[in-house]
């Protein structure tokens, strides 16, 4: 058009108006046209007041607003005339009884409880979140809120210039994940890197601070789904789903532990695992035959290395086959199992979803004739290659099919199997290319692969977990998955997946951990040394008391690799593996109690610092953002193998080192001597630590006294311990023992309170030994009698540390009785 009017005479002066005109229609079609691209919710054109909210209706959609509690408030978006309300993760109900009030005007609405207000504005519609003083935590984008692309929906959050973003489960990268976008798209990833994503399990909720504010956002859709935290752009923060509705939950508490203790209200908690399965753990791609799997137990108890568990890969199977033993390696299963269990192991094995298309196969056959299968549209039941060949796949979302799969462990157990090792489970196929045109049952909502791979997992375990309890005579069942959802934590254990044998590996298991522990999943670990090939014995070492404190804790090594047992990197690593794998025995009683205290709380075992330090900028920096506190009190320094000082950050308070008991302020950096031999560990001040005499399997009774390490602080403190039977449900019923500790440094006086629960303590005595009390004389009274204090050494640790063992510490020994016991100084 420019050059044609230019060419017929026009002026330059002329051309150039027509050419300005020209660009400012083109400008305002390209707008409209983007605009009409992008579907937003548009105005609120009518409204309904229901029992626990509201629901609003848009020029584009429709917008329900549930107040579950005081704390948190579902928002389900969709453009449908009906509500998606079923979820597998969220396990709660609206609260009754929750008071809240709801206030309508000519521009918004403002829905307020006792402890948030939720303003939501009408033109256009627009959600946020305020706390009860006024201030904002969270709020959509004034722009796009949430919109369509298609059937893609997307939610625009503002983003704070403070703001930081913890959580989303097993992630790579770093502690604080600003400035990174993530996909949920459970995926097999051998060998993965510290950015590789996604990865083998789907946990869609993080937590945002700001401004020493904290709100939490649950994205309860299992469809691939996108989070991203100003990446590639730093207007705003979102979330996306690629299919089904917007259905999230707000959650607004006074700090990041509330926030998790109302995400696992939502998606729920942990059972108690049976208490073998906290002692460490010895797998191998694979032991065989069975010789090898009876040596190894027995060099185990003959070098006293304490092991509760011996795990059998995939190559126990016939020809790959779930459900069967190899008649050659393993001629006699139950013979073999009856050793074991003598020799005071339990037994894991692995399980994967495929079955063998086979005929005269049995649960190939048996499968068929229950309808267990995941089928295409047409009703053809679908098949995909993995290790035995061409295999089909449970239906783990239809309910007879997770009834079926749980009775197909009836043999294993019955030969004295003690727990399922779910592997294979995003679903993992050769090719990685599953059609999305699969159909499932979705508990008689039917779904495709689209909306339900991500689940896979997650609803595996449950058929697993549900299947081995009904079947283990009240016993506690134990399954580990690879692939999950949220909400797993109430089945299952969870591990990294294929990780690699270096340093790197090994601090970002740590920090994975660490954030599956923010998203409510509390039992988890990496594999110890990593998977994919060899460690260096140093690396080895050193991993082997990382491991040590966390809640997870095993060694696995993958097929071909060197040998990777205690014993296998010579007799000084040998040593130093032994003292921590002890030293872990010897933690069981405080390690037990904080696993009690997740089934309660949702508070992981595993605490990034994040939790009791959110708004410490230290600890997001790349030095210290993967140190952590194993229980409530004791801080644990991950460092490289190669690093014989590593550089310290303590927090805010005092803190001991748990070696030789010198005392740290906290807000305070230091260089720390980290010899191979010596992981850098300090206790809080305050803190009670619970332990027992060495013992080399949970199977073996310690002695009947607890060892009671008490830690002095200039501030009150508390800690729940907590102590059951280890392997039934009995504690549900009040058959445990439950004790509230108080430390009172103003009153100089400790208080045992009375003792809840009806269980008989193992312990007869308690050795109360006292670090820092500098004030302390040669007695203290016991429920007003006076008890001598002795002063001397206690080792914490077997191998030979430079620091000489706890020097001066202070021990009485009393009757441990179920009463009140008041200790005074």
């Amino acid at each position: 058009m420019f050059f044609y009017l230019n060419h017929v005479g026009l002026s330059k002066h002329v051309t150039m108006k027509f050419a300005i005109l020209l660009i400012s229609f083109t400008s305002i079609f390209t707008i409209a046209e983007a605009q009409s691209l992008s579907q937003s919710l548009g105005n609120s054109n009518s409204s309904v007041k229901t029992e626990n909210g509201i629901i609003i209706h848009t020029d584009n959609g429709n917008v329900k607003v549930i107040v579950y509690s005081a704390n948190v408030i579902k928002i389900d978006i969709t453009r449908n005339e009906q509500f998606s309300d079923f979820s597998y993760a969220v396990i709660a109900n609206p609260e009754s009884g929750v008071k809240y009030s709801m206030v309508e005007n000519n521009d918004n609405y403002a829905l307020e409880t006792d402890s948030i207000k939720l303003i939501i504005t009408k033109r256009p519609v627009r959600l946020a979140l305020y706390n009860i003083e006024g201030k904002l935590i969270n709020a959509d984008d004034d722009a796009f809120g949430t919109s369509w692309i298609d059937n893609e929906i997307t939610t625009y959050k503002k983003l704070f210039p403070s703001e930081r973003f913890l959580g989303l489960g097993e992630k790579t990268g770093d502690l604080d994940r600003r400035g990174r976008g993530y996909e949920n798209w459970n995926t097999d990833f051998f060998g993965y890197d510290s950015r590789n994503d996604p990865l083998y399990s789907t946990i869609p909720f993080y937590i945002g601070n700001h401004d020493s504010l904290v709100y939490g956002i649950f994205l309860d859709n299992s469809s691939k789904t996108h989070f991203n935290f100003g990446a590639s752009q730093n207007r705003f923060s979102f979330f996306s789903t690629e299919a089904g509705d917007m259905n999230y939950f707000m959650i607004c508490n006074s700090n990041v532990s509330k926030i998790i203790e109302s995400y696992t209200w939502l998606t729920g908690r942990m059972p108690m695992p049976p208490l073998w399965s906290l002692g460490f753990q010895q797998c191998r791609y694979s032991y065989f035959p069975e010789s090898e799997v009876l040596s190894l137990a027995q060099t185990f108890r003959d070098k006293k290395i304490p092991c509760d568990v011996i795990w059998f890969d995939i190559h126990y199977m016939q020809n790959y086959k779930v459900f069967t033993w190899d008649s050659i390696r393993f001629p006699n299963p139950k013979r073999m199992l009856d050793r074991m269990d003598k020799l005071g192991f339990k037994n894991i094995v692995i399980v994967d979803p495929g079955i063998k298309v086979e005929k005269n196969y049995a649960p190939y056959e048996d499968g068929l004739k229950n309808d267990a299968f995941i089928k295409y549209p047409d009703g053809t039941v679908y098949s995909g290659e993995v290790w035995p060949g061409w295999c089909v796949f449970t239906d783990f979302t239809k309910p007879s099919a997770r009834i079926w799969w749980g009775k197909l462990f009836k043999e294993n157990i019955d030969e004295g199997i003690d727990g399922v090792w779910c592997d294979m489970n995003e679903i993992a196929t050769w090719g990685q290319l599953i059609p999305n045109n699969i159909v499932f049952n979705n508990d008689g909502i039917s779904t495709t692969h689209k909306m339900d791979r991500n689940l896979y997992g997650f609803q595996m375990s449950r058929a697993t977990y549900e299947g081995e309890k009904k079947l283990l005579s009240g016993k506690r069942p134990f399954v580990l998955t690879r692939a999950g959802y949220a909400g797993l934590q109430r089945y299952t254990a969870i591990w990294t997946g294929d990780n690699l044998p270096t340093d790197e590996h090994m601090l970002l298991g740590v920090r994975m951990v660490n954030s599956l522990g923010l998203s409510g999943v509390s039992f988890a670990g990496d594999d110890v040394s990593g998977f994919g090939g060899d460690a260096t014995p140093q690396l080895y070492t050193r991993w082997m008391s990382v491991g040590a404190f966390c809640p997870f804790y095993r060694s696995h090594k993958m097929y071909g690799a060197r040998d990777s047992e205690p014993w296998s990197y010579g007799e000084d690593m040998e040593q130093v593996v032994r003292s921590y794998v002890q030293l872990r025995y010897n933690l069981l009683p405080y390690i037990y109690s904080a696993f009690y205290e997740s089934t309660v709380t949702g508070m992981p075992v595993q605490r990034s610092l994040a939790i009791n330090y959110t708004n410490d900028e230290k600890i997001y920096q790349g030095n210290y953002e993967n140190q952590y506190l194993f229980g409530s009190s004791l801080l644990v320094v991950p460092c490289p193998s190669s690093h014989f000082s590593e550089k310290v950050y303590l927090p805010a308070g005092e803190w001991y080192d748990f070696y030789n008991n010198m005392k740290y302020t906290g807000n305070n950096e230091m260089y720390y001597e980290s010899p191979i031999e010596k992981l850098p560990v300090f206790v809080k001040a305050g803190s009670f630590i619970p332990m027992q005499s060495p013992v080399q399997t949970t199977v073996q009774l310690p002695s009947d006294t607890l060892f009671l390490h008490i830690y002095y602080s200039q501030n009150t403190s508390s800690f729940i311990y907590y102590e059951d039977a280890g392997d039934r449900f009995d504690y549900e019923n009040g058959v445990f023992v439950k004790r509230n500790m108080v430390f009172d440094p103003l009153k100089h006086q400790i208080v045992l309170d009375k003792v809840q629960g009806s269980y008989s303590s193992q312990f007869k005595n308690l050795k109360l030994i006292f670090h820092g009390f500098q004030e302390m004389k040669n007695t203290v009274k016991i429920n007003g009698t006076e008890t001598g204090v002795k002063t001397g050494n206690f080792p914490m640790m077997e191998v030979n540390i430079k620091d000489k063992p706890l020097l001066n510490t202070l021990s009485a020994v009393i009757k441990n009785k179920n009463d009140q016991i008041l200790i005074q100084w």
